[in-house]
């Protein structure tokens, strides 16, 4: 029986790399408005920082070619990761070992996910991929096709959730109104009212709560720990399990499968990989472009929303990810190294890189650092981007020169095999962290 220990430089997955590396870089040109304007910026963009000229053309762009498009690919490659580890640990015969690193390793992502989250920047998603990675164990010897076809039936049934959520939030705006107008509103009209105030100001909040919030961001750090703990909380509990949970299961079952049917580790023939991305920015850049447009014509209210980029989110952004992910595997094939070889550096520092990121733009944008939230027009926010991914391109492959992981992939490693790992290149590697004898 082998040891176990963590996955080494030979065995890892280059062009699997690099596909998280871009994934997680295009993460950040939706993120940025999360980090530099108020909450509701992000999805409606009169809200603030812009909607006329280059803001909203940047916000037009964004939305048809990035918006959840990244997340998508990067939530497939949590999920590839999930098999990749897996196989691996079942080919060294280390039997239930496997289930006690697999959940430790999950179990450890949750916390990171926690602290990120209340401590840095409420926008975390690691959480979300340890409560939802927590079920993935059980799917490991699934087939490719059976994990394809589970993975597409979940999305089709969130789908489905966006389009009844798109047709509920018309009929609860046509109950508000009607109440409004009642002399004596009964507790049904009255809980609609209020329901639909709910919403009313999370998609278009009065100017004085926008204001108050752009305040606080320009604070201490003390000073935004409530509004930073009241979103993270938001989103792990109500809007987690009532939006995204079927949406990250759905797409991290999806890309175990498509790991295993051999899409991501660029094994597949030149035209696969180019009809596969024709095919996927065929359907989806036009669906979300004329789902934007919709919404734009709608006047940006919170029904239009769901009715137009709610009901259209999955299909239109896996087919784009799909796009994306054929135009890398081409671009590994064809060993174009400028390119791929810093984003597969970025890649396998993935959890660095992530929370790096967090840091440094919130040290940017909040009163602790810089204090440039809300100074910045939308299309202005794009500047910033652009300096955190040279960041990213230019200090991720010196590290790795001289570390065999980033400082966070250390600490994970560490945690999960409950030994602490080498850190320095060339150094011995670590005695076995568990021995199992036949």
């Amino acid at each position: 029986m082998e040891n176990i220990e963590p996955v080494r430089q030979s065995e890892r997955i280059a062009s699997i790399d690099t596909l998280r590396g871009f994934s997680l870089l295009g993460i950040l040109l939706l993120n940025i408005a999360s980090f530099g304007l108020p909450f509701a910026a992000y999805m409606n963009p009169t809200v603030y920082g812009g909607a006329t000229g280059a803001d909203l053309n940047v916000w037009l762009i964004a939305t048809t070619l990035f918006d959840g498009k990244m997340r998508c690919i990067f939530s497939m490659l949590f999920g590839a990761g999930a098999v990749i580890l897996l196989r691996r640990a079942e080919r060294r015969g280390i039997g239930i070992a496997a289930a006690d690193i697999y959940y430790r390793r999950t179990m450890w992502l949750i916390l990171i996910g926690l602290l990120h989250a209340h401590l840095i920047w409420s926008g975390d998603i690691l959480y979300g991929y340890g409560v939802v990675g927590l079920l993935l164990f059980p799917l490991r010897r699934l087939s490719a096709k059976a994990l394809i076809i589970t993975g597409a039936v979940i999305i089709l049934i969130h789908s489905l959730q966006g389009v009844g959520a798109g047709l509920g939030i018309r009929e609860l705006r046509d109950k508000a109104l009607a109440a409004e107008k009642a002399s004596a509103p009964s507790e049904e009209q009255k809980k609609a009212i209020q329901e639909w105030k709910q919403i009313g100001e999370m998609f278009e909040p009065a100017k004085a709560e926008v204001d108050k919030q752009v305040l606080a961001h320009r604070g201490g750090w003390m000073e935004n720990l409530p509004i930073r703990s009241a979103e993270a909380a938001m989103f792990e509990f109500t809007m987690f399990f009532q939006f995204l949970f079927l949406d990250v299961l759905g797409m991290l079952i999806m890309g175990m499968g498509l790991s295993k049917a051999g899409v991501f580790d660029a094994s597949r023939s030149n035209t696969f990989y180019a009809v596969f991305s024709l095919a996927g920015f065929a359907v989806g850049a036009p669906l979300h472009y004329w789902a934007a447009k919709s919404w734009m014509a709608d006047g940006f209210t919170a029904p239009g929303y769901f009715s137009y980029l709610g009901s259209t989110a999955d299909l239109g952004r896996f087919a784009v990810a799909m796009g994306y992910t054929g135009l890398v595997m081409l671009a590994c094939k064809a060993n174009f190294s400028a390119i791929t070889s810093p984003l597969a550096a970025v890649g396998r520092m993935a959890l660095s890189n992530y929370l790096l990121t967090s840091i440094l733009c919130t040290l940017f944008f909040n009163g602790y650092g810089l204090g440039f939230f809300g100074k910045l027009q939308r299309h202005e926010l794009y500047y910033v981007v652009f300096g955190m991914w040279t960041i990213n391109l230019i200090v991720s492959p010196i590290w790795l020169r001289y570390f065999r992981f980033g400082p966070a992939e250390w600490l994970w490693r560490s945690l999960t095999y409950w030994e602490k790992q080498p850190m320095r290149r060339g150094g011995r590697l670590p005695a076995a962290i568990m021995e199992a004898t036949s």
